[in-house]
């Protein structure tokens, strides 16, 4: 069984991630893979080029900050870079479900609904927060402005266009150790185990 797990910026997709892989499940991270795709995948890097040309190449490596920048800017150049980016990255969720052998396999991507890809998982799980809570926990954590942070969740899915694809939502409006919990739950119910709600 194939479980993408999503939610917006600062929602707490990584905690819930590390929960899953304490139960045992594995877990594969499609955006620390399209973050490193640009430079570790030949074909993708190449493409990159072709379309881009050398302009955010520096020092052998991909300028993040400046891409970031101008993608929010750019639509045209965000769907260019997302026809690069997303194929190379699919490949590599092929491959690591191919080799795992856990009893189900969790794909941990933020852009599910913004992908049109929610067919592809037997089921999906949604980390859910309100809105205040994501930009303060996001802001904190990736040292960015609460500006850039409102910027990046007004060019997601909102709340409500994710929560209508899920499967199980976990509510993160509290603390690692009830976030914890909620993780246990669905994992119960994912393997048939009946539990009290």
């Amino acid at each position: 069984m194939i479980i993408g797990l999503t939610g917006g910026i600062g929602s707490g997709k990584s905690a819930a991630a590390n929960f899953f892989i304490e139960l045992g499940i594995d877990v594969i991270d499609a955006d620390d893979i399209s973050k490193n795709v640009l430079t570790e995948n030949n074909k993708a890097k190449k493409a990159f080029i072709e379309k881009f040309g050398d302009h955010y190449i520096q020092n052998n490596k991909i300028d993040r900050e400046a891409l970031r920048e101008d993608i929010f800017k750019d639509k045209i150049k965000r769907k260019t870079l997302e026809s690069i980016v997303h194929p190379a990255v699919r490949e590599e969720i092929l491959k690591f479900i191919n080799d795992s052998d856990s009893i189900y396999k969790i794909v941990m991507v933020p852009l599910i609904v913004e992908t049109n890809s929610a067919d592809f998982y037997d089921k999906i799980i949604v980390v859910d927060c309100e809105n205040n809570l994501q930009i303060e926990r996001a802001s904190s954590r990736d040292n960015q402005t609460k500006e850039n942070i409102i910027n990046i969740i007004s060019n997601q899915a909102s709340r409500e266009e994710r929560l209508k694809i899920a499967d199980f939502i976990i509510s993160n409006n509290s603390n690692l150790e009830h976030l914890k919990n909620s993780v246990i739950k669905i994992h119960q119910k994912i393997l048939g185990i009946n539990i009290d709600d």
